[in-house]
C-alpha cells in the first residue's frame, strides 16, 4: 500500500527539462508544459517529497510533505529540507521570466530557519517571487509556511543570467 503521507509517489515519472526546449520556449512556457504533466518533475523532487504547484511570471508555488525519512541526528526534518524547496521556489520564481534561449543558476542563496519541522507538521506551501530581473542577476524571495499559515521558513536567493549553451 502506498504511504499516505506521500506527496509524490514513488513510481511518478522524473526527467530533466532538455537545453533544446530552453531555446525554443521562454521560462513561463515551460512552467506551463511542466503543470501541464507534459515536462516531469526532477528526481529531487519525488526524493524529498515536493512538487510544483503554481507558476506564472515572477511567481512559483511549491508543496510538499517532510517526512520520517528526511530526519536528522537531533529528532528534526534537517535543515536541507526546507533549504530545498526554498532554493526550488526561488529559482523557479526567477526561471519564469527567462526569455527563450536564457539559463540561470544560483549564485547565492540564504535560508533563515524560524521554526523546526517534523513528520508531525504535515503539507507545507513554499512561495517564491521575483524582487528584480536585471539582464545578468535576479533575486528573489520565499516563505515557507504551514497549511495553517505559521512562518517555518524564509529566505532570498541571487541567481546569474546567462545564455544557454555558453560555457561562462
Amino acid at each position: 500500500m502506498q504511504d499516505q503521507t506521500r506527496f509524490m509517489p514513488l513510481d511518478a515519472p522524473v526527467g530533466t527539462v532538455p537545453s533544446e526546449l530552453a531555446m525554443q520556449h521562454d521560462g513561463i512556457e515551460i512552467f506551463a508544459r511542466m503543470l501541464a504533466g507534459e515536462i516531469p518533475p526532477p528526481p529531487m523532487a519525488r526524493t524529498l517529497n515536493f512538487t510544483l504547484t503554481e507558476a506564472e511570471k515572477g511567481r512559483a508555488v511549491f508543496r510538499g510533505v517532510p517526512l520520517y525519512d528526511h530526519y536528522n541526528p537531533a529528532g528534526t526534518v534537517h535543515g536541507g529540507w526546507p533549504a530545498t524547496i526554498l532554493d526550488s521556489a526561488l529559482g523557479c520564481a526567477v526561471h519564469t521570466m527567462l526569455q527563450k534561449g536564457i539559463g540561470y543558476t544560483t549564485v547565492e542563496f540564504k535560508v533563515n530557519l524560524v521554526r523546526p519541522m517534523f513528520e508531525t507538521t504535515g503539507e507545507v506551501i513554499c512561495e517564491g517571487r521575483v524582487i528584480h530581473f536585471g539582464r545578468t542577476i535576479a533575486t528573489s524571495e520565499a516563505t515557507l509556511r504551514t497549511l495553517e499559515g505559521k512562518l517555518i521558513a524564509h529566505g532570498t536567493e541571487t541567481c546569474a543570467l546567462f545564455p544557454v549553451g555558453s560555457k561562462g
